[in-house]
Order: C-alpha cells, then structure tokens, then sequence
C-alpha cells in the first residue's frame, strides 16, 4: 500500500474540511515514509505551517519526566519506592511513592487544575510556578480519596510534583536538567521546557493554539472559555509545556531504540503495566495499561505498541511507538476541532494507515445529515427535559433557532453548552461536539440507554 500518498490525502481532506491544521510524520525503520503540513501556525498572523514547526506537547511531555526519574534512579538520586514526603515532608499524603505518582495511582484527590491555579491569577495577577503546588494542594483542604495504589485515577498534578522532585534531587531547574540530560543526548535540537504565556514565544516557529469560539477560532490564551486555565497554568512543569517538532520525536524515537538517553531495560520497566493492590493489572476501556509515562498495548501483528497522548484547549497531540515493527507515528494539531467525526476520522485513519489497513472515508455530521429532512414534528421535540440520575450528560432544553433544531445541555463538569441538532434519521439527531445520537419519542428524549421525560 501507498502509505505516503494515503496520509497525504487523508491530512488534506481533514484540512480541507476544517479539521486539521498542523503536521504528522510516520516513518518505518528510522526512514519517514509520509510527513507534511497544513494550514497556520499563527493563524492571527497568517504565518503558514511547516513541517518544523514547534508545538506544545501538552500531556506526551510526562513520558520525558518520567524518563527524567529514571535517570535520576539510575544515579541513585530517587528511588522509585522511596515516599514523596521523603523530598518533600510537607507533603499531605502518607504512603504515597515515586512509582505511585509515576503511574496515577497515588490516590490522591482527582484535583481540577483551574481550581488550584485560578485564584492565584485572579487574586494576585500572576503566573503561579511549580514549586507552588504543594502549598496549592495544602490550600485545597482534600484529603486522600483512596489509598495508595488502590486505583488508577489519570491526573496532572503528579507529574507536578515528579518534577519538583526532578530539580530536588538533581539541583537543577527541571527546564535546565531536560535540556542537558534528555534532549541534547537524544539530537532533539528544537526541544524544550517553554513557558509562552508567562514569557513569550521565543521565535516565530512557534504554534499558537485556537479554539472554537463565537463561531470562528480565537488563540486559547485570548478565550473567554479557556484563557484562565491555559494562562494560569502556564508555570507548572512535569505534565506539559515541552516544545518540540515531529522530526524531534523521531529523534526521540531513535534514541530510545540506540539506548542514548535510557537503557533498554530501563525502557522496558516504564513499558510494564502498573499492577493495583488488587494484584491486577489495570487495563482501560480501549484494552491499554499504563506504565511510567506511556500508555501499553499489543498488536496482534506488530507487537508491543507504546504511546501518550496529548491535549489543551486549542491542541491535540499524539505519539506513537510500534517497538517491535520499528515504526514511528507524530501526529500534531494546534486547532480545536468542532467536528469531532471529521477530526476522529483523520486521527483513526492515520494510526489504521500505519498499522497496513485501509482507512474509513472521512465524513462530517454535514455529509451524514438528511439533506431535505420533515421539520413538521420538531416544534412538538421543543421544550424542557428531566435530568437523569448518574449522567455525565445532561440534555436539559430543546428548542428552535433560524429553523433549525438546538439544544441546552450540562456536561459532567458542570459547564453549560448550547450546539445545533442535525437529522440523521427519522427523529434521530446527532451534534458537530460529539458521537451522541438523540432520539424523539412520544413526549420523551433518548440518548445513551437513557429515556428522558418532556417536563
């Protein structure tokens, strides 16, 4: 198969549907088969994309604190099973290891980010550091939510506080031991540790993030939705905030694979999935486990697969390796989607692409969408509905807007949202923000084996 020309007609059509901006790279035995780039990194500037453009890693930045711990085991600097109160007494949580915090199993409370930085920009107009988070965790008041290794429970902070440990045992700033201990040996020349909100941007190759917002795109860091998070964030380390290029990744890639940086064995420590108190295994609902940094799986074909995801207001990222097959994929994106079909689709059918099959056709909820649908019904769909129990989404009012169907709805955070309904069927609607289906019935809304009741 022509994997070149598929991964470049796949990234077109997702750009050309709106939904893709930014670059990809996958490449095979340390050769790049496809690579490219689309659209803007600065789209207020009108700078175009190119293929060494430097963008914000977001949450893929935990696998290189990790491999940062690891150097620092090595030297016999931190211990994997050593307590965190060991570097830090001031630290609320007892039992809590390096190898707990290295894996989200440290039991901690499941902390919203915003909520512990957020005051500290309102309150005192300024950029909270990394070195705060204790003294931001103490403020919060939270106790444990279950005890050390009793659950897997995905959070930033902890990599916050890998890093705090990363400058502690090393005497270093984390920005500093990354550059001279991680990225130099492994020829990633246009990494880093980057603080752009807080410092600035330190050249024009850098991407700026947008976002969806009042129905074009604004730079995150400007959003009404999204500023105060990404803003107030912006001076913690560990779980974001590596600036890098997808010929760095691949860089880091073979570095891996040549033991420049980490040993294979090493590497094969961080590859093994956490086991719980339980003694199992955690395994997610995509049938991944997660090591120290990276998230684990098997091909049936290809082998061990290792990746991270990434993602903030305005980004999504993604790394893959396939360490058997010896194959690489980068995937990166500086603009929110507001189709998430279009967008799944290209992100789908480029890891399907580098694992030897046939990619789905991208579609959009447009292309799905009855073309001349039967409005006569839908005044009576308008109106109030009950909220169910133990739902992470709310459909709280349907009503008509420039003829066409809408809808209020809360999410599991609380938030309010409001988006247009498109027929996809006979009384059957779906939404640009999500795969959600909904369906009308005799005075009722179906969605998710949930029946909602018309108030």
């Amino acid at each position: 198969m022509d994997k070149k020309t598929m991964m470049e007609d796949l990234a077109r059509k997702a750009y050309e549907k709106g939904e893709f901006n930014g670059t990809w790279l996958y490449a095979e035995n340390g050769g790049i088969v496809s690579k490219g780039a689309f659209g803007f990194r600065d789209a207020e500037r009108q700078l175009p994309m190119t293929e060494d453009s430097i963008f914000e890693m977001a949450s893929i930045t935990k696998m290189f604190t990790a491999a940062a711990v690891m150097l620092l085991v090595r030297e016999g600097k931190l211990g994997l099973d050593d307590e965190y109160r060991k570097y830090f007494p001031e630290y609320p949580y007892e039992g809590v290891t390096l190898r707990h915090l290295l894996t989200h199993t440290s039991g901690m409370p499941d902390f919203d980010v915003e909520d512990l930085v957020g005051p500290v920009l309102d309150e005192e107009n300024r950029i909270p550091a990394n070195s705060e988070i204790i003294d931001l965790v103490l403020k919060s008041g939270e106790g444990p939510a279950c005890a050390p290794g009793e659950t897997f429970e995905y959070t930033d902070i902890g990599y916050m506080l890998l890093a705090n440990a990363v400058e502690r045992a090393s005497g270093m700033k984390f920005e500093e031991f990354m550059k001279k201990n991680v990225f130099e040996p492994a020829g990633m020349k246009d990494s880093g540790i980057y603080h752009t909100r807080r410092d600035g941007r330190p050249s024009d190759r850098f991407t700026r993030n947008m976002v969806p917002e009042d129905g074009g795109y604004v730079p995150s860091d400007l959003s009404k939705l999204a500023a105060r998070y990404v803003v107030g964030s912006d001076g913690m380390n560990g779980c974001d905030y590596l600036y890098t290029t997808i010929f760095d990744m691949l860089a880091w890639d073979r570095a891996l694979r040549e033991e420049r940086v980490l040993t294979l064995e090493e590497q094969k420590l961080m590859y093994t999935p956490v086991k719980l108190n339980s003694g199992e295994e955690y395994i997610d609902e995509d049938d991944e486990g997660y090591g120290f940094g990276w998230c684990i799986s098997s091909h049936p074909e290809l082998g061990l697969v290792v990746s991270h995801s990434g993602g903030m207001p305005g980004l999504e990222t993604w790394f893959e390796r396939y360490v058997d097959a010896d194959r690489v994929l980068v995937l990166l994106c500086c603009r929110g989607y507001s189709d998430i079909r279009t967008f799944a689709g290209f992100w789908d059918g480029m890891m399907a692409i580098a694992e030897d099959e046939e990619p789905e056709p991208i579609v959009s909820i447009e292309d799905i969408a009855l073309m001349a649908p039967d409005k006569s019904m839908w005044e009576s769909f308008c109106g109030k509905y009950e909220h169910p129990e133990d739902s992470d989404f709310i459909i709280d009012e349907v009503f008509m807007k420039d003829g066409e169907l809408h809808a209020n709805a809360i999410d599991e955070d609380g938030d309010e949202m409001s988006f247009r309904l498109y027929p996809i069927g006979e009384n059957e609607f779906g939404r640009k923000g999500g795969f959600l289906k909904l369906t009308f019935g005799d005075g009722c809304l179906m969605f998710d084996d949930i029946t909602c009741k018309k108030l």
